[in-house]
């Protein structure tokens, strides 16, 4: 698996070259990405795991003398609003203790493929996280989430352990990085945040990205994906640097929401564009009937999102909900396509108080494949 990733990595290395500005390709470090590769380093064993809600971050401050050692000054971030600027992390991006996380991911007719744009350019220092890759490998539905043992080692291969802070970004702004965000919660780990505004808004702000430099980063995403094969087929893995703990309160399945149009126990907002949920135009994958779940309610996830694909600020937030007569005070759960925007929602209702909103994982595209599931459309 390890190796059919690097050549596809390899292959796409050599379009981008061919398709790349002379700029780019006259610069060093953008051959160097892909062709000075290292072997993956043997990671360490962490399995400290601390559960505090309010905590310390440290920002480094680099010295104008060169030689001088690297001071420190602390600074505080809540887990009450999930996302962070990219002022804030260009700021402490030197912090030993804080890791960044591209997880960039496109709809398949974009075709976009986010580790070759990974490669090209991205934050200095981030992991690549692929939301396809780690993923359930017992389904044919797209990047559902695997299971706890399956999602413990793909992140300790990544190198991440429970005690790291984690800032997760997309190509976007804000799109597939929810979903990751969403992901590590469900696994335990509250203390991630949400890049607002992703990479367009960390190049817009003029902060330098960078190339791959070696293969390290591109090897230890093979070797996640690597290492939930090894899971799912019964194989030894390791070392585990990053212990789960399951938030099941996170997942709805099929059969909550099947429940849920009879009990009626939580809101249903779907964040599909209005066509989809109207059946009004087909949905983008085969064989899935158009229309919505029903009883639910449409807040596409564009429009809890400003021009600049940021979250929009808490009272604008409340205003949008409140005009499709979303209660906050009632419990919400969050549905898409494939359960990727969902999880915006789902992080604009966190900003707004709602930390515990959980996500049908399945989302339309199983519930749309299903021929026994009631379908409501517009008409």
């Amino acid at each position: 698996m390890a190796s059919s990733l690097l050549a596809r990595s390899l292959f796409g290395a050599h379009r981008f070259i061919h398709s790349s500005s002379p700029s780019q390709v006259r610069n060093p470090r953008f051959f160097s990405s892909f062709l000075n590769l290292k072997t993956l380093s043997h990671l360490p064993t962490d399995s400290a795991h601390t559960t505090i809600k309010t905590f310390r971050i440290h920002r480094a401050m680099a010295s104008s003398v060169a030689g001088d050692r690297t001071s420190f000054s602390t600074k505080y971030v809540s887990v009450n609003d999930p996302v962070v600027s990219v002022d804030w992390l260009r700021a402490n991006i030197k912090d030993p203790n804080l890791k960044v996380l591209d997880a960039s991911w496109y709809m398949p007719d974009e075709q976009r493929n986010p580790l070759q744009e990974y490669q090209v350019a991205h934050i200095p220092g981030a992991l690549f996280f692929d939301v396809d890759g780690i993923s359930d490998r017992t389904t044919k539905l797209p990047h559902m989430l695997p299971s706890e043992e399956a999602f413990a080692a793909a992140v300790s291969a990544l190198g991440i352990k429970n005690k790291d802070d984690l800032v997760v970004y997309d190509g976007k702004g804000i799109f597939s990085a929810a979903r990751v965000w969403w992901m590590f919660r469900v696994f335990g780990h509250d203390r991630i945040w949400v890049l607002d505004g992703g990479l367009p808004r960390w190049r817009a702000s003029g902060y330098d990205v960078e190339s791959s430099a070696s293969g390290d980063a591109i090897l230890k995403a093979s070797a996640a994906s690597e290492a939930i094969e090894k899971v799912y087929q019964g194989q030894a893995v390791g070392p585990i640097t990053f212990e789960t703990k399951f938030q099941p309160h996170l997942v709805w399945t099929l059969d909550q929401v099947t429940s849920n149009i009879e009990n009626k126990t939580h809101q249903l907002i779907d964040a599909r564009s209005k066509p989809r949920f109207d059946g009004a135009v087909p949905e983008p994958r085969k064989g899935i009937r158009s229309g919505h779940v029903p009883g639910s309610k449409c807040v596409p996830f564009a429009q809890v999102l400003d021009a600049s694909q940021s979250l929009l600020p808490a009272d604008e937030l409340k205003k949008r909900f409140n005009q499709e007569g979303i209660s906050l005070e009632s419990p919400v759960v969050t549905s898409c396509g494939t359960g990727v925007t969902a999880c915006i929602l789902a992080l604009g209702l966190h900003r707004l108080g709602k930390p515990d909103v959980p996500v049908y994982d399945g989302s339309w595209t199983e519930w749309g494949s299903h021929s026994e599931t009631p379908v409501n459309t517009s008409e």
